[in-house]
């Protein structure tokens, strides 16, 4: 039987649910926590029963440490997933991985060299409801897909407005929140895009400190033909929501405010077919457990996930670069 996997979490802002996860996981133990503020770090480690480290260099020095936790700024995750990686930790990180190719490349030589455990945390992964659906798709029930819409409606401006989104001069709303539903997306596609076109606009932060695009709409083209349309709008008036539709030649799932449903008819007296699941998982760090798995999974199997973060990290910047350009990328 192997031993338990000790763990430790930087950040604790959504990381303190990462380190709950951990706390909670079987075959792992939650051996320290971290923050630049120390009184948060200790409140969390004496709630925890755990300790505090200062910073990354104190965690990945430990020679007891196995996996690492990165819930930091989005700005800082490429460099520490490097750093960790290099010192042969296994590394849980929250969306996104990186934020351009230059980064990509490091973490991709890096991971070639140590081949750890490598996963970013895009919860809806773990949503009852889109592993349903992915399931559905696998299974033919709704043909070929040709089509997929996802909306990221965030609902809460005042936190690009404000905090440290608001100093970030290279955030991006697709990277921040519309990249779930890119996630998504690939998955039910089975496929990385080839092709993406990107454009937006700052209207409903006009004025603000925010200084970049707070809606983008991207159009992402597959090598099987499939058309996939990604919105990420920070600025809308509306509770925080995902909506997405999914188009085959048998049948369409359609999920927003009324709920999900399965249209399975075109006929026009018919009626879709309710999925009563949850689309949101129990907590953010409810892959941590998807996590601790993939560490005495094997090198296989962490190669098809390493694969899909950096399938999902290009098509992310190639639309990041689409936006920039204003023409059409091709997804390298």
């Amino acid at each position: 039987m192997p031993r338990l996997t000790q763990a430790t979490v930087i950040g604790l802002g959504v990381g303190e649910q990462h380190a709950k996860a951990w706390a909670g996981c079987r075959g792992a133990r939650l051996v320290g926590v971290c923050d630049r503020d120390g009184k948060k770090a200790l409140r969390v480690s004496r709630e925890l029963k755990t300790r505090t480290f200062r910073n990354l260099r104190e965690i990945i020095k430990d020679p007891a440490v196995d996996a690492v936790s990165i819930a930091t700024f989005d700005g800082e995750h490429a460099q520490q997933v490097v750093q960790a990686v290099l010192a042969g930790k296994h590394v849980f990180v929250e969306k996104p991985l990186c934020r351009n190719h230059k980064e990509l490349e490091k973490i991709r030589r890096a991971w070639t060299k140590r081949k750890p455990a490598l996963m970013a945390n895009l919860v809806l992964r773990a949503a009852p409801l889109y592993r349903k659906i992915q399931k559905m798709i696998g299974a033919g029930e709704l043909g070929k897909i040709y089509a997929m819409d996802g909306d990221y409606l965030y609902g809460r401006v005042h936190k690009i407005t404000n905090g440290w989104r608001s100093k970030d001069k290279d955030y991006s709303v697709m990277a921040g929140g519309g990249v779930h539903l890119l996630d998504l997306i690939l998955g039910f596609a089975g496929e990385t895009p080839n092709w993406v076109t990107a454009t937006g606009n700052q209207i409903c932060t006009q004025g603000s400190r925010f200084k970049r695009k707070d809606f983008v709409s991207a159009v992402f083209e597959f090598p099987s033909r499939l058309v996939a349309r990604i919105t990420a709008n920070f600025g809308c008036v509306h509770r925080h929501q995902h909506t997405l539709r999914i188009f085959g030649t048998r049948g369409t799932v359609i999920v927003d405010d009324e709920g999900a449903r399965w249209h399975h008819s075109r006929g026009p007296e018919s009626r879709p077919t309710r999925l009563l699941l949850k689309r949101l998982p129990a907590s953010k760090g409810e892959l941590v457990s998807d996590f601790a798995s993939l560490i005495h999974g094997g090198t296989a199997a962490r190669r098809r996930v390493v694969e899909r973060e950096f399938s999902l990290a290009t098509a992310l910047i190639a639309s990041d670069r689409a936006l920039k350009t204003g023409r059409r990328e091709k997804v390298k």
